[in-house]
């Protein structure tokens, strides 16, 4: 499918002319999703390849610092790429409309309905399904990846009202929260809390054990969250939510884990050099020692 997009966009058409690559992922009231941003690569980095000048178009929601659509003059482009997702709506069938007098291809969409005003406003369609042809493997299988960011679970109370006036609960878990956001890493939110009727909660210790020890890291505000990762071996950034200190503290120090911070010592420089260490191989050392002497206190 690649390969045939790119003929078609270098054909000669009255001039090639620069391209405006777009998608759901251009669109103010739609969505980007990992596929989306993927497809979007690997459309970007073939047409590098093929020398043809483009720019993308992101919704300013997600890309706040890129171009979007809204302020892509169609008069500077020849032709107008569309990628991955349905080919389907009004938000397609407008970017006819507005880009009337350019030459448009959709690579790697869904084709919902053959007859729709979205499907047939475009010049060729390269289709990953939906039509007579046999489906194409979407674009987002191949497309160039950058290394793998650390898994990060995260596992905050906003709970314990026992500690009354000493609580920080919220206020640490909204620092926690506007932190771990801008860091490069996947997160996976848990929770401690066992549940049968829930299936967003594990139901046995060994699940909630089995769910930490394939993180590469742990943040959490919960005593058990600090030890049952140390268990799994897992590095843990814990944050004691009650001023002065309390249990998440008091479990640090007896197993004598570091990366404990005080809710009065939370800001980002103390979260950034623990996070550092936790991911280092001194932190990763250091929890294995501790998974082994709590293995060594198992029948």
């Amino acid at each position: 499918m690649l390969e045939r997009a790119m003929a078609e966009l270098g054909r000669p058409h009255g001039g090639v002319g620069r391209i405006l690559l777009t998608g759901w992922f251009s669109f103010r009231d739609g969505e980007v999703t990992a596929g989306d941003a993927l497809a979007a690569r690997q459309l970007s980095a073939a047409l590098d390849r093929s020398g043809l000048a483009h720019d993308t178009a992101w919704s300013p929601g997600f890309a706040p610092g890129e171009m979007p659509l809204e302020r892509a003059d169609p008069a500077r482009y020849a032709q107008l790429l569309f990628v991955c997702g349905p080919a389907h709506g009004a938000q397609v069938a407008r970017l006819h409309e507005r880009f009337a007098h350019c030459r448009r291809l959709a690579v790697g969409v869904s084709v919902v309905d053959p007859a729709d005003p979205a499907v047939t406003g475009f010049h060729r369609v390269l289709a990953r399904d939906g039509t007579a042809e046999p489906p194409c493997v979407d674009l987002s299988a191949t497309a160039p990846l950058g290394p793998g960011p650390p898994l990060a679970v995260v596992v905050l109370t906003r709970g314990q009202g026992e500690y009354g006036v000493r609580r920080c609960h919220a206020e640490v878990s909204e620092s926690l929260t506007r932190w771990i956001h801008g860091k490069d890493c996947a997160r996976a939110e848990a929770d401690t809390r066992l549940a049968v009727d829930d299936w967003r909660l594990c139901a046995t210790p060994e699940q909630f054990l089995s769910l930490v020890a394939r993180a590469d890291v742990v943040l959490t505000t919960r005593l058990h969250g600090l030890v049952l990762s140390l268990r799994a071996g897992t590095p843990v950034l814990a944050v004691d939510p009650v001023r002065g200190g309390a249990k998440v503290s008091a479990q640090g120090r007896a197993l004598r884990w570091p990366a404990v911070v005080a809710a009065e010592g939370v800001a980002p420089d103390t979260l950034d050099r623990w996070w550092g260490w936790c991911l280092s191989g001194a932190g990763r050392s250091a929890a294995a020692r501790r998974a082994r002497l709590m293995g060594n206190h198992t029948a």
